[in-house]
């Protein structure tokens, strides 16, 4: 193991994650050395002790906070010192700081402000005075006694002194960080939030008529413990908010801040000027504790909500992109319209364009006689096995049509299997569409035909089709457009990338959108390698990527184990064997008295045997491997390059359409989860709108993920409101 004095943060990281911290410093080591993610996630099981992927992620994003927070210390101190301000005791307290905010804290009472009021009053000379109230100076002068000192032509008044004094005292107060801390700290536990309806004409015309459906009906007159909000709740209030539609606040009672500032300040009623810091006090906390401690609330529990909102799009964006392909399927995929018509594409179970056309079957053409003869052509000449439609406009309307053209297909003597339909996300279709990398694959077809095609190979692979849309666009979130756009970027970029090197990625196939995710790779090489397949033809095995210029060493081991050389010179190139395992692959081999070029479905017997006369612990002492890595050699021996997405149930294919109309209570169907929400999940049971299965239905410790296959009773249809209210009935079927 690495040593812990290699990484200073190694304890830190270690007790916040409870892991050990020989695990931590090594993880940490491996990060600092160059290693990606994936990387040191798949083939360094042995120096990190076989983290996961989440736990290394966590270690690394912790690195990076405390290197922050280390990078601003630094510079707070060297900033108090140079104002000759630092003692022993503040900088104990600074080098203690644990988190920005209480770093931030400790830092405000000289940290350059703007003009204030205490600042005009200390320039008056009121400084001295306001000491002495701070004190609580025990004597038997009078106010006016203890004031006269200060009084000048600039100050010619005992109240103007004592009005002076009492801002400098006030913003005393106000800056203590110990203060602040604990104020913030008593509505986050004992806080109530209110919201209220800005009502007609209160701020400006724009409100005269504000959310006319009723979006933020719940919120109007609103009210709860802070320590009781959902994330979803505190994003709705915010965008309510935004939209000028609420009011918030944030309710401490004069108790809790009271409670606090005579803790730090507290009145000496033996002392003449004890009325003068409890006016100081009050000031501190209406004019500038309380706002700011509101603000810092209201930032504090939409950071949580954030965080929260994009670790849920994260985990619905990693079930889809982990929807397992339709292979061998030849696709016609349709982009529904209604005036511009519907886009139809045919695709191989390659992903090649076989033919396009448009057809009018809606309003206001109505050529749906017309539209019907064309679908049932196209998918007579190309054999059609399978219709995508896209969700958008006009879905369930062409949903109908497909119904109708498999009927007709069905009637017909000389059709074999007639197709089936499913219904596809097209979110983010039109995105990639107009992108420079669909202008590249199709340069034939204009913008609003790319969509059909995006459409039909989002059915044959949708990994390989959704990483070419930016994540964000892709449509499974929650409040995504509330949220920190940098954060949630920087997540579902990483969600992207974990996928990608999980599922493994044909290099000889693959688009510069997916290879630019293998680990270590990156835009610029991914041109490079599909430039360099296209001058020099295939790739016969995984070491010609080291003529692909910009690719040396290091990338190369990242990048190695994740590509996959099908059909190539080496049969280990398929797998997900690292290339510097293969000669203890080999020798596993030879042990079990087979070779690379034997079949897979040949191994697994002989590789049992193999186990069974051998541990795997003296396996590996004898073979010079770590345990990890051998199991994972054993397993891509038996089974070489498996697709994890083949253990997930398929999507569910229609022949026959469903409307509203036809759902009655009770009625139990199959249904397809499409995303994943605080309030529970929406479900796909083949109608116009998704049904709510609310989380009470769902029962306590199932886990529902996108892409989930469920059998599901309906509890309620209300048709005026287009809401279907779902009841949970069984789970993963396939």
């Amino acid at each position: 193991m690495i040593p812990l004095n290699k990484s200073p943060y190694a304890h830190a990281i270690a007790q916040e994650l409870n892991l050990p911290p020989e695990q931590v410093a090594a993880t940490i080591a491996l990060l600092e050395a160059g290693n990606t993610l994936p990387f040191i996630a798949r083939y360094r099981k042995e120096i990190t002790g076989g983290l996961d992927e989440e736990q290394i992620r966590q270690i690394s994003s912790a690195v990076e906070r405390l290197r922050r927070l280390d990078k601003r210390r630094r510079t707070i101190l060297s900033t108090i010192e140079a104002q000759g301000k630092l003692t022993p005791a503040l900088r104990q307290r600074l080098l203690a700081a644990e988190t920005m905010t209480a770093l931030e804290d400790l830092y405000r009472p000289y940290k350059p402000k703007r003009r204030t009021r205490a600042t005009v009053a200390k320039e008056k000379g009121l400084q001295g005075l306001a000491d002495l109230i701070l004190e609580q100076a025990l004597t038997g002068q009078t106010v006016a006694e203890l004031v006269a000192p200060f009084l000048s032509d600039d100050v010619p008044t005992v109240e103007e002194a004592l009005a002076g004094a009492r801002d400098i005292v006030a913003e005393t107060i106000a800056d203590h960080a110990d203060v602040r801390q604990q104020l913030r700290e008593k509505p986050l536990r004992w806080g109530m939030i209110r919201s209220e309806r800005v009502h007609t004409g209160e701020e400006n015309r724009e409100n005269e008529n504000n959310d006319p459906t009723g979006v933020y009906a719940t919120y109007y007159d609103f009210e709860m413990p802070i320590n009781r909000l959902r994330p979803h709740q505190v994003l709705a209030m915010n965008r309510g908010e935004a939209e000028k539609v609420l009011r918030l606040r944030v309710e401490i009672t004069d108790r809790d801040w009271l409670t606090v500032t005579e803790e730090h300040f507290p009145p000496d009623y033996r002392s003449p000027l004890a009325k003068q810091l409890t006016m100081a006090t009050e000031d501190a906390a209406r004019r500038l504790l309380l706002p700011a401690i509101e603000r810092s609330v209201r930032r504090h529990l939409t950071a949580q909500a954030e965080t929260h909102a994009i670790a849920v799009f994260a985990a619905n964006l990693r079930a889809l992109l982990n929807q397992p392909p339709l292979v061998g399927h030849t696709v016609l995929g349709i982009d529904p319209g209604y005036r511009t018509g519907c886009k139809v594409a045919v695709a191989d179970p390659t992903g090649k364009v076989l033919a396009t056309t448009t057809i009018y079957p809606h309003e206001p053409q109505r050529r749906w006689r017309q539209a019907l003869e064309t679908l049932v052509t196209l998918i007579a000449r190309y054999r059609v096995t399978l219709i995508a439609i896209g969700n958008g406009t006009a879905s369930r309307e062409t949903e109908r049509l497909a119904a109708e053209v498999i009927h007709t297909l069905a009637e017909e003597p000389a059709t074999e299997t007639p197709p089936r339909y499913l219904i596809v996300s097209e979110a983010g279709a039109s995105v990639y569409s107009a992108s420079p990398l669909a202008r590249a694959e199709l340069p034939d077809l204009d913008v609003s035909m790319r969509g059909a095609v995006s459409i039909a190979r989002r059915v044959q692979d949708p990994l390989a089709e959704l990483v070419k849309i930016a994540p964000q666009s892709i449509g499974v979130g929650m409040y995504q457009h509330d949220v920190n756009r940098q954060a949630l970027e920087a997540t579902l970029h990483s969600v992207v990338e974990s996928v990608v090197n999980q599922v493994g990625v044909d290099v000889n196939t693959a688009s510069p959108a997916l290879l630019t995710y293998v680990a270590g790779i990156g835009p610029r090489l991914a041109e490079r390698i599909v430039a360099y397949r296209d001058e020099n033809g295939p790739f016969r095995n995984r070491a010609a990527l080291l003529r692909v210029p910009g690719i040396g060493a290091k990338t190369f081991e990242q990048a190695a184990g994740f590509l996959r050389v099908r059909g190539g010179d080496n049969p280990l190139d398929e797998s997900a064997i690292h290339p510097e395992s293969y000669p203890v692959a080999e020798a596993v081999l030879a042990q079990a008295g087979l070779s690379p070029q034997t079949a897979p479905a040949e191994r697994e017997p002989a590789l049992r045997r193999l186990l069974e006369s051998h541990s795997m612990e003296s396996l590996a002492a004898e073979l010079g491997t770590g345990v990890p890595t051998l199991k994972d050699i054993f397993e891509q021996l038996i089974r070489p390059g498996r697709d994890p997405r083949a253990d997930l149930p398929p999507p569910i294919l229609r022949s026959d359409v469903l409307t509203m109309d036809d759902l009655k209570p009770g009625m139990r169907l199959k249904g397809t989860v499409r995303n994943v929400v605080d309030f529970g999940a929406f479900v796909d049971i083949g109608v116009k709108r998704d049904g709510l299965l609310h989380r009470s239905q769902i029962p306590v410790g199932e886990r529902l993920q996108v892409g989930d296959v469920l059998k599901v009773h309906i509890l309620d249809v209300d048709t005026e409101r287009n809401r279907i209210s779902l009841g949970w009935a069984e789970h993963s079927l396939e």
